[in-house]
Formats: structure tokens, C-alpha cells, sequence
């Protein structure tokens, strides 16, 4: 997204939904660090953000007073803080979806060759909040915390395929495409994920994104009226061919989300291993 665009689409969704722009902009500055970067001066933050450099200061400076940021005199820099870190482990901890999928991700990894994920959004993309890598030697490199972009993903795609039609909408709407040509490819993929996702319970995005990547995707909606998160399983074209996709990976994302909601909801029906196929 355009720097002038970000900015203005902050202070549009604080007006629209009554939101505190001074805390959207504070956020924004913590949202600016990515998972590559050890650490970033004002300026750095001042073009990702598009923030004017009275406001950045005043943030940062109040950002590390509250223990969100740390300060190195030395370099003039900012590195994520302790509260920053404490909030995003708590996050994670207390995800019970987490907590109860993790060895159905483990046993669909090494079934399959491909890595296995969970992610969630964050407004214009798509967050890894879990991920189980295999023994495959040739893979994307990814972590908790990787963004992907949720128009031409798996992850992306099994999310918006969870939400309600108004939901969508509003998605869509609050995020447009930046031309006719997004515009178009995002239709292609938005129709062909619902189609697939109709008829079959998976979505797939193969080549979208990364060429040499196939993922398959399912979304889960918690019963307790918490956010969409996707199950992701993904790899490279070779390990995970139309036939693969079709027998095995997207009927196993199928179970292993039925088996992780039955377990939430504390099910004593037998429930199907994605590695027992």
C-alpha cells in the first residue's frame, strides 16, 4: 500500500468507526517493525508509516517510556520492547486453536512433506500465528509473524471464504484494489476460492503468490464469535500436485478442523487424524 494511501485509510477508519486516531497512529508505529528488522530509526518509521516527524517523535518517545520500545542512544534506533513481546506472547499462549492443533500440524507435516500453518488477519494482510515446517529441504522461508497478502493466498483466501457475506464486503470495500488490473485478479481468485470452497470444503492457490508454491486453505470460525483464522497447508509444486491435493492435503485440512473443533468443544465422538488416512 502507498505510504499517502496508509495514512489516509488510518484517519478514514477513525472517523468512520469513532476510533482514537492517536492510538491508530501509535499502533501503526508498532505495526511498521517486520519480522527482518532488528530495529528502525525515526526516518525509517517516518516513510513507513507516512507520519509527520513531530508525530513519530512524540510517539516513539512515548512508546519506550511505556516499555513498547526500547531506545539504543548509540545508533539512535528503536527495537520492539518487552510489553510489546509480553502482549504478542500472551496472544499466542492463550489461543486455545494453537494449543490443540499444534499435533495434528505436526502429523500433517511429516505426512505430506509440506509445512502447516495457522494465520489470522491484520488489516490488508494475513499473519502466521502458528506454523510446523517439515523435513522438506526446498521451502519458503517463514516464521510466526511472516505477512502474506490475503487476495492470492491460501491463508488469505480460506479467510475470506469463512466470512459472512457482509463481512466480506466490508473487506473488500474497506481495502480496494489499486487498479482495474488488482480488481480483475482479485475477482478471479475471490469467485474461484468460493467455487472451490462450495464444492469441495478447501480452497487452493497454486502460483499466485510464490511461482513454485502450491497451499491449500480452510477456514476456521470459532463458535465463541472470535475472529477467522485460517488452517494452511503448503509446499512446492512437486510434493503437492493436483492429485495430492485432491486425496490427500485438502480432506486432511478438512479432519483436522473438524478434530480441533470437536476437541474445543470438549467432543468424546471419534475424531479422524490427518495422518491416519
Amino acid at each position: 500500500m502507498r505510504k499517502r494511501a496508509k495514512e489516509t485509510l488510518v484517519k478514514n477508519v477513525a472517523e468512520r468507526e469513532g476510533y482514537s486516531t492517536a492510538l491508530l497512529r501509535g499502533l501503526e508505529i508498532l505495526r511498521a517493525f517486520g519480522p527482518s528488522d532488528s530495529s528502525l530509526g525515526n526516518l525509517e518509521l517516518m516513510e513507513r508509516t507516512n507520519l509527520p516527524k513531530a508525530t513519530v517523535s512524540r510517539l516513539t518517545y512515548t512508546l519506550a517510556g511505556l516499555g513498547y520500545l526500547v531506545y539504543n542512544e548509540v545508533m539512535g534506533r528503536y527495537t520492539l520492547g518487552p510489553a510489546t513481546v509480553s502482549l504478542g506472547y500472551s496472544a499466542l499462549s492463550s489461543n486455545a486453536v494453537i494449543h490443540q492443533s499444534r499435533t495434528l500440524m505436526e502429523e500433517l507435516a511429516k505426512k505430506t512433506g509440506a509445512a502447516v500453518a495457522i494465520g489470522g488477519r491484520d488489516q490488508a494482510e494475513m499473519v502466521y500465528l502458528a506454523l510446523v515446517h517439515s523435513d522438506s529441504l526446498v521451502t519458503l522461508r517463514l516464521s510466526v509473524g511472516s505477512r502474506l497478502p490475503i487476495w492470492n493466498t491460501a491463508m488469505g483466501l480460506a479467510y475470506f471464504v469463512g466470512l459472512d457475506e457482509s463481512a466480506r464486503e466490508k473487506l473488500q470495500t474497506t481495502y480496494p484494489p489499486k487498479d482495474d488490473a488488482e480488481r480483475h485478479k482479485r475477482a478471479q481468485m475471490v469467485a474461484k476460492a468460493l467455487l472451490d470452497y462450495e464444492r469441495q470444503g478447501y480452497v487452493v492457490a497454486s502460483g499466485t503468490w510464490t511461482s513454485y508454491i502450491t497451499s491449500v486453505g480452510v477456514p476456521f470460525i470459532p463458535k465463541d464469535g472470535s475472529s477467522v483464522v485460517s488452517f494452511t497447508c503448503g509446499g512446492i509444486k512437486e510434493i503437492m500436485d493436483d492429485k495430492t491435493v485432491r486425496r490427500v492435503v485438502g480432506p486432511a485440512l478438512v479432519e483436522l478442523r473438524k478434530s480441533v473443533e470437536a476437541s474445543l468443544e470438549g467432543s468424546h465422538s471419534p475424531v479422524v487424524s490427518p495422518a491416519a488416512s
